[in-house]
């Protein structure tokens, strides 16, 4: 029932995902790469309306079409490329060897089945297993999550779950067949904080049980400085920044992340005794994909912006040995290093 994750790696190469629409040509996700390896997370971090649920569901094959549609690139999972899969065989790798974690627990379990079945169906669907023995994964993966009275729980129905425990329940069908790869999408916006520590707590135990690769697509950068190995930072569809995570944090590259970073508030500046400085903000909102200006698509948001910035897009480069970002004012490496 266990896959061996060794050194398993999630590769995506060049994704695109675009959406025809009546007003034009909207670059969701926009020349996207990255990997994850086994045991390790990968934080996917922006505003609202940067790509980064549209790249989960674009690996998962579940963007809505029409209007949307994945145009190019490569999405690995042990050397197979997920996009050139018919639809049959890529149900037979959702769920199984690639799960996700959706933002609201009701969008993906259904309200007329217990969560037991729900669960019970993942496992049977993917393994050849008889359906007691499917409950009783389903059971086993509800304490897994440590749901009390699992056996009773199992019977019940999502609608007498609180937030909480339906966050758990996707998360024990997520995990069911102990994929390879899990996305988490917002794993824990709508629970309070203890609720949320616990998942996060619990989806780090079972990466270490099981070796999973994760892929967290969050805008909680104290999330990310918790959970994440390396970060990714997405705007308007693109990456424009990627780095280990301590590397973001201290000295971040692109003006954009500064932002973010500063824009979090922070307790040991609360507790001095001095004027407190004003939470930072950042000025204007994310510009429509349909509408990007010309240049760096940050341009008219940025407080460093000057006329190259406007007017061409930055490469994007290494500036620190392992640390890339696509900036006019951040200086690259040169040379050897």
């Amino acid at each position: 029932m266990n896959h061996t994750n060794e050194g398993v790696t999630l590769t995506v190469e060049g994704l695109r995902t675009y959406f025809f629409t009546r007003a034009g040509l909207v670059k969701a996700v926009d020349d996207l790469s990255f990997n994850v390896k086994a045991g390790q997370t990968l934080a996917i971090v922006g505003e609202s309306g940067c790509g980064k649920s549209m790249t989960a569901l674009s690996i998962m094959r579940l963007v809505p079409s029409p209007p949307g549609r994945t145009v190019g690139g490569k999405v690995c999972i042990d050397g197979k490329d997920l996009l050139s899969l018919s639809e049959k065989a890529m149900r037979g790798i959702r769920g199984n060897e690639v799960s996700m974690i959706f933002q609201e627990p009701m969008t993906s379990l259904n309200p007329v089945m217990t969560i037991g079945d729900q669960i019970a169906e993942t496992v049977a669907l993917h393994q050849k297993v008889s359906r007691s023995e499917a409950m009783a994964r389903a059971v086993e993966m509800l304490k897994l999550v440590r749901i009390p009275e699992a056996e009773r729980r199992a019977r019940e129905y999502p609608h007498q779950l609180s937030g909480g425990m339906r966050q758990r329940a996707m998360t024990a069908m997520a995990l069911a067949c102990n994929p390879k790869v899990l996305l988490a999408d917002e794993p824990t916006t709508a629970l309070d904080v203890t609720i949320q520590a616990q998942i996060l707590e619990l989806m780090r135990d079972l990466q270490q049980k099981f070796g999973t690769a994760i892929v967290m697509i969050t805008h909680d950068l104290g999330v990310v400085a918790e959970n994440a190995h390396h970060v990714i930072v997405m705007y308007a569809g693109r990456k424009i920044e990627e780095a280990p995570v301590e590397r973001i944090f201290e000295r971040p590259k692109h003006p954009y992340t500064e932002g973010l970073i500063k824009a979090v508030p922070r307790l040991d500046l609360l507790t001095g005794e001095m004027e407190q400085p004003r939470l930072q903000e950042i000025s204007g909102i994310v510009p429509a994909l349909i509408d990007l200006p010309d240049g760096c698509t940050f341009a008219p948001r940025c407080p460093r912006a000057t006329e190259i910035c406007r007017q061409k897009y930055p490469p994007f480069e290494e500036k620190e040995p392992g640390h890339l970002a696509a900036c006019w004012h951040s200086k690259p490496i040169t040379g050897t290093h």
